[in-house]
């Protein structure tokens, strides 16, 4: 009974799920400056995820004029009550909080409804009595965090109540992530702390009245990744939980991938990872639990009999369940199309993009350049994108290039952090060249010229960097550090991009990505 964590991998951050209807489970993720946002996936088992659609489809739902990865969608929640799904979530960039909702979760979702509450990270949390909170993080007059509720009426987002402060934390930086639960008489409410990175923590609190006192867990961090270093999975935090119906309890949470025991970088992003959960004298323990003295991980304790104290929990990649849970067996090692990312719905678009600028179909991508590059920090590029979702990836490409210009593929963090291979056209002579960009440095490391437009690119990743070809000439090798979020900064991960600007059209055909999983 064991599984693999990440269970989303690639840019799949701020996790938040649900269940729904028919024994089902839907789960959402931020997506800060990309269109369209917040994708949603369903699961029957909480270990295998197929996507199914996104909350914010329509520039009404979703504006996102600047392409900056601290701006967008962030943190949303996911919620189901009396037949209707409730996604609450944050944009930075304009609107504020809100929510959107929807009866059919395969189709479009409502217009935004505004809730005048500051701080980020929102969630909804529906009483028995029906009554209906909106919490946020927030903070006080001394500018200390803490996490803040108040009542709204659903049909319209109007607040009913003033904010009304719940919970100071355990003394954690960055208090955010809150969700509000109802387990038989206790209220229970989560949050994270540490900040979204190798301090990261997730805790909680409980009590028998909505509005406090909340007394908090004697375990908390009740899980944390801070303590194992060099370990290959870290910064461990900010979930949600579910009850399944075989009586099984589970927490999805985001972590992220480093590249190597002695390399402490990221570049793919922030994961989500699922988590086993049990129950002790009301209280909830997630991961597999480090009990032991000599800090090695312990077994995950069973229900019956287990009296020792409860110790923190820890992420692992590889997680034995300690409880009997029916799951099909993952898919590690796969291969990317046009087609099967088109049926994947992982194609995404910096900003609010110009639909004229491109035509797609199953077999070829036709981007035609706008008044924007990939290095613009406002406006939407000419870009499609899908992430990078393993260290070990094989990425190839046949472009066709129209115009004077360029065209090609580019292993993108941010407009100032990417790697790109493309074809160019001066004066009707064409080359294909490799561009390095790092904050302010810039530099082509190679160049060679082409007897056509056309050109095969591929490029070649590892954990440590990658290797660019065009037309199976070796073009030059970039470290994969500088573009992870310890150097670029920012949230996001690293995008496999096409794309099209000064002045090119390309025609991109035969598109592969081979995802491969170390074994």
């Amino acid at each position: 009974m064991k599984y693999q964590n990440p269970v989303l991998r690639g840019m799949y951050p701020d996790p938040s799920m649900c269940a729904g209807p028919n024994g089902k489970f839907y789960l959402v993720t931020s997506t800060f400056q990309y269109f369209p946002g917040v994708p949603v996936f369903e699961s029957e088992d909480l270990i295998n995820w197929k996507q199914v659609g996104h909350c914010l489809t329509r520039e009404s739902q979703l504006l996102v004029p600047n392409n900056d990865t601290n701006s967008g969608i962030y943190a949303p929640t996911i919620r189901y009550n009396k037949g209707r799904f409730y996604m609450v979530v944050t944009n930075v960039s304009n609107i504020g909080n809100f929510y959107v909702y929807t009866d059919d979760i395969y189709g479009e979702w409502s217009d935004p409804i505004k809730v005048e509450q500051d701080g980020i990270d929102p969630s909804l949390f529906f009483d028995d009595d029906g009554k209906v909170y909106f919490i946020s993080n927030g903070n006080d007059k001394d500018g200390r965090g803490y996490i803040q509720m108040s009542e709204i009426d659903i049909s319209n987002g109007k607040k009913l109540s003033e904010n009304e402060p719940l919970w100071y934390g355990t003394g954690g930086r960055f208090i955010e992530a809150p969700h509000m639960y109802k387990f038989g008489e206790y209220y229970y409410l989560l949050n994270a702390e540490g900040g979204t990175e190798y301090g990261h923590m997730v805790n909680y609190a409980r009590s028998k009245n909505i509005k406090g006192p909340y007394e908090p867990c004697p375990s908390n961090p009740v899980l944390t990744n801070r303590n194992l270093g060099g370990y290959p999975l870290q910064g461990a935090g900010h979930g949600d939980i579910v009850q399944a119906p075989d009586g099984t309890w589970w927490f999805c949470h985001l972590a992220f991938r480093q590249t190597d025991k002695y390399m402490p970088y990221h570049h793919l992003g922030r994961e989500t990872c699922m988590e086993p959960v049990v129950w002790k004298d009301d209280w909830f323990y997630i991961g597999t639990q480090n009990t032991c003295a000599d800090n090695t991980f312990c077994k995950f304790p069973v229900a019956n009999g287990y009296n020792e104290k409860m110790g923190y929990g820890v992420a692992l990649l590889d997680t034995e369940l300690p409880f009997e849970h029916k799951f099909a067996l993952q898919k590690r090692d796969f291969t990317d199309t046009f087609e099967t990312l088109s049926t994947k719905l992982d194609w995404c678009y910096l900003c609010n993009y110009d639909a004229t600028k491109y035509s797609l179909n199953k077999d070829s991508f036709i981007l035609k350049s706008g008044n924007f590059t990939i290095d613009t920090l406002k406006g939407s590029p000419t870009f499609i994108g899908t992430r990078q979702k393993e260290f070990n990836e094989t990425m190839k490409v046949s472009v066709n290039l129209e115009n004077q210009g360029q065209a090609g593929m580019t292993m993108y963090m941010d407009p100032n952090h990417h790697y790109d291979i493309y074809i160019e056209n001066r004066d009707e002579k064409f080359f294909a060249c490799l561009r390095v960009k790092i904050g302010p440095a810039e530099c082509i490391k190679k160049e060679i010229p082409l007897s056509t437009p056309l050109a095969n690119l591929k490029v070649v990743a590892s954990p440590y960097g990658y290797t660019f070809f065009a037309n199976n000439t070796e073009m030059g090798y970039a470290d994969t550090r500088y573009l992870s979020s310890e150097v670029a900064g920012g949230f996001c991960g690293v995008f496999i991009g096409l794309y099209a600007q000064n002045g090119g059209q390309g025609t991109f055909t035969q598109f592969k990505a081979e995802h491969k999983v170390k074994k």
